[in-house]
């Protein structure tokens, strides 16, 4: 009995030494998870710059996490990647490839961070002020979600667009087009029908 007491916090010593090796989430992940888990298709997720100004517009919420870009974007890519529902399209700065270094020091080790956090995913790249107008239209219908991080260079937001996990664009053209062939066949049956009736007067 006393050797099972003598042992009981060896035990789990070792478990805890075995579990090290894990990298335990951080926290500020459940938070961010629930707030991806409410978006949809044609949601917008705006890994943001430190300087990304807080949007009033109604359907934008902005959320500051204690967290570089790319640190950001490596937990919201594995949570994405993980999402049945929805499938991202991730997009940058047309300009970020040409601030140097030495103009905004650090840049470079973060483009190769960021490449990393995308892990592998395509990316398109746009004009930011396309991208900003994002967050800033009147008009947008679309709910978008600001993950305002504490980095602090030019150009390094990251905008990722939302769309169906399980419906995807292609599949939807499909549906349109079987949709259009059906109807014209059955325009042209009731056409045959109409001069059939026509002819019997």
């Amino acid at each position: 009995m006393r050797l099972l007491v003598f042992f009981a916090p060896l035990l789990l010593l070792f478990e805890g030494c075995g579990s090290s090796g894990e990298k335990p989430p951080p926290i500020w992940g459940g938070m961010i998870s629930r707030e991806i888990d409410a978006l949809g298709i044609q949601n917008w997720i705006i890994i943001a710059e430190s300087s990304f100004p807080v949007v009033s517009r109604r359907g934008v919420r902005t959320v500051v996490v204690d967290a570089e870009i790319p640190e950001l974007l490596d937990y919201v890519v594995n949570d994405l990647e993980r999402s049945e529902k929805v499938t991202p399209s991730f997009n940058t700065a047309r300009e970020l490839p040409f601030v140097s270094n030495d103009r905004a020091p650090g840049i470079e080790q973060f483009r190769k961070d960021l490449k990393t956090a995308l892990h592998g995913h395509e990316v398109r790249e746009l004009d930011y002020r396309s991208l900003s107008l994002l967050a800033h239209s009147e008009s947008s219908k679309f709910a978008v979600l600001v993950l305002k991080s504490r980095t602090s260079l030019p150009y390094s937001s990251v905008f990722i667009e939302l769309d169906s996990g399980y419906w995807d664009r292609e599949l939807e053209d499909e549906l349109r087009g079987d949709i259009q062939e059906a109807e014209r066949k059955a325009q042209l049956e009731q056409e045959k029908e109409n001069e059939t009736i026509g002819g019997g007067n």
